[in-house]
């Protein structure tokens, strides 16, 4: 079994990285170095968004341990209390989140119920575009963090956008025109940097053009210098934090001419991985990952809780790490999956396809608490949680007041905002 730290070698050196060449023009290489002297001292917010692929189940993830019904349509699956980790005396975590409840002891996690869209489809691919899209007509040829990029301001030459898994850019991210990446682990990628070096004072001066704010408006050639300027100066950061954990490219080679094989890394290698980026001052404002096998038809009671207790874990490390580097405050994650699962459980002791289900918020800088009310048991539709919460509140909350973006441009009409975030200062 591979640890954080074969993650970590093996990120760079066999990595994948989307929007960028082979070969990357001289200007590009002489004026990042420039951005060496400011590192680190960007102190925008940032939002990592996880997704729980396959369909998480709500229902036995924010437990409402106090509705008879619950435990009717469950007979298996369950869980009592005196065993859940109590929220109030209706509602429950599942007991393996212990790290998640310590945040929403502290006021730091937001618990968001009902959450869905209009005639809901159980299809994992609809669904998941659904979410990606932000659209449930399904018609947008973007994914919303793509359209939420351009207006996203983004200091010290860092990428935007960065997606850390093994397959292409997800929906989300797709149509981002070059200001998202995707840091992969599959074929091995060096650069080739051209031309000869400039003083410091033209470098600094030449990146601190290009970063200014509405340069190159209107001008084709100074967005892709600038696309090419963020690309380069993020790779050179990953690189940087990947040699301060003791990992690079001659480790792979020996991991890899002894045998070692490729796996893929967990949710917690990912998360302290984006951790690791944000305190060394990398300058992405959007992170996404994804958590498989939520997909539970059959023994879900095991196979759940070792999910969910990972997924905890990995939020609980990940404020961990950030706040040992002081950005913890800068930091909000929020998860979410692409439907819940039915009421029933059924005959393999799992559940089917469902529809209405919980979302996290977590972070220093989250209202904590339970936001809205549980849907009711016994007022389904076809067999469903019936949703009362539309997804897209909460993504015009962090749009609007998180990250500074207006939401209607993005999500194309407006949403009632949600108490997910404290007040300003």
């Amino acid at each position: 079994m591979h640890n954080r730290r074969d993650f970590l070698s093996r990120t760079l050196g066999g990595s994948s990285l989307l929007a960028v060449g082979s070969v990357v023009p001289g200007f590009v290489a002489r004026t990042a170095a420039a951005a060496d002297d400011a590192k680190a001292k960007s102190k925008d917010t940032i939002l990592v968004v996880v997704e729980l692929s396959g369909g998480n189940d709500g229902l036995n993830t924010v437990i409402p341990y106090g509705d008879d019904l619950y435990h009717k349509a469950r007979p298996t699956l369950a869980l009592r209390k005196k065993q859940v980790l109590a929220l109030d005396d209706f509602h429950g975590l599942h007991p393996r989140m212990g790290e998640l409840k310590k945040m929403y002891d502290d006021k730091s996690l937001a618990v968001v119920q009902g959450v869905g869209y209009p005639n809901p489809d159980r299809s994992h691919f609809e669904s998941l575009d659904v979410w990606q899209q932000a659209d449930p007509k399904r018609g947008q040829a973007s994914g919303w963090l793509a359209r939420t990029i351009p207006g996203l301001p983004v200091r010290e030459a860092g990428v935007p956008g960065l997606y850390l898994g093994e397959n292409r850019l997800p929906v989300a991210f797709q149509g981002a025109d070059g200001g998202a990446i995707s840091l992969a682990d599959r074929k091995s990628f060096r650069l080739q940097l051209t031309g000869p070096d400039d003083s410091k004072k033209a470098r600094k001066s030449l990146i601190e053009s290009l970063n200014a704010d509405g340069g190159a408006a209107g001008d084709l050639a100074g967005f892709v210098r600038k696309r090419q300027l963020q690309t380069y100066t993020s790779l050179q950061r990953i690189e940087e934090a990947l040699k301060e954990t003791g990992t690079g490219p001659d480790e792979e080679r020996r991991n890899n001419q002894s045998g070692g094989g490729v796996e893929q890394a967990t949710l917690a290698d990912k998360l302290n991985l984006i951790a690791k980026l944000v305190n060394k001052g990398l300058g992405t404002r959007l992170y996404y990952a994804a958590a498989d096998g939520f997909d539970t038809h059959s023994r879900q009671a095991e196979s759940q809780a070792d999910l969910l207790g990972q997924v905890s874990q990995a939020i609980g490390g990940m404020f961990g790490t950030l706040k040992s580097g002081g950005n913890d405050d800068r930091v909000v994650v929020m998860t979410y999956s692409e439907f819940g699962r039915r009421v029933k459980e059924n005959g393999s002791r799992g559940t089917d396809h469902g529809a209405a289900a919980c979302m996290f918020v977590a972070g220093p800088k989250v209202a904590g608490g339970i936001v809205g009310k549980h849907p009711s048991l016994s007022d389904l539709t076809d067999g469903d949680l019936a949703y009362h919460t539309d997804f897209r509140r909460v993504y015009a909350t962090l749009l609007d007041g998180w990250l500074g973006v207006e939401s209607r441009g993005v999500l194309g009409d407006g949403f009632e905002h949600l108490p997910l975030l404290k007040p300003k200062a």
